[in-house]
């Protein structure tokens, strides 16, 4: 499994981004998974009086909807990203928005500066609004993910290794338990 990432703040292209290359890597017959970090302090998938919600409040300490087409598990805290990638076994996986990941990704960006921000090891390629106006940005590709993507997703095939597990890319956070 390849596992990257891509950052940048809102309104910068990262779904875009995300909905280009897992069209293209679907296109040449991978499988593919995605994680999206979602970084709103009132956001929750268990909302208040919904079924679920009065399960947990009930004392269900790990709660699952299953619908007829889709199955939602919901942990009762943020599990760390090398949990979260022991459920996938995609060729690929997406991880969009995720701040604790240090290994190979794209930043999207509008601005010079949000780049510079957000540049560290690993980063391979700079992607979203900023693609409009340039190609390259101090050594790295810029690339526009909905004109190229077929360009992109050949970097990502070279750029990124076999995740391997428990990797020293993902942060150490709380795991659950």
């Amino acid at each position: 499994m390849k596992v990257f990432s891509i950052t940048g703040i809102s309104k910068s292209g990262k779904t875009t981004t995300a909905e280009a290359v897992i069209v293209e890597l679907r296109r040449r017959n991978y499988s593919v998974g995605s994680v999206k970090d979602i970084h709103f302090e009132g956001f929750s998938l268990d909302q208040e009086g919904t079924n679920t919600y009065r399960h947990r409040m009930a004392g269900a300490q790990l709660v699952t909807a299953r619908g007829l087409y889709e199955t939602d598990v919901m942990f009762p805290q943020r599990l760390s990203l090398d949990i979260i990638l022991g459920f996938y076994q995609q060729d690929f996986v997406v991880l969009e928005g995720a701040m604790d990941f240090k290994g190979p990704g794209m930043i999207a960006a509008c601005t010079e500066i949000e780049i510079d921000e957000r540049r560290r090891d690993n980063i391979f390629a700079i992607v979203g609004q900023i693609s409009n106006r340039l190609k390259e940005y101090r050594g790295l590709p810029v690339i526009n993910a909905i004109t190229d993507p077929v360009h992109l997703v050949d970097l990502i095939e070279k750029a990124v290794p076999i995740w391997t597990g428990h990797e020293q890319w993902a942060e150490k956070e709380t795991c659950y338990d």
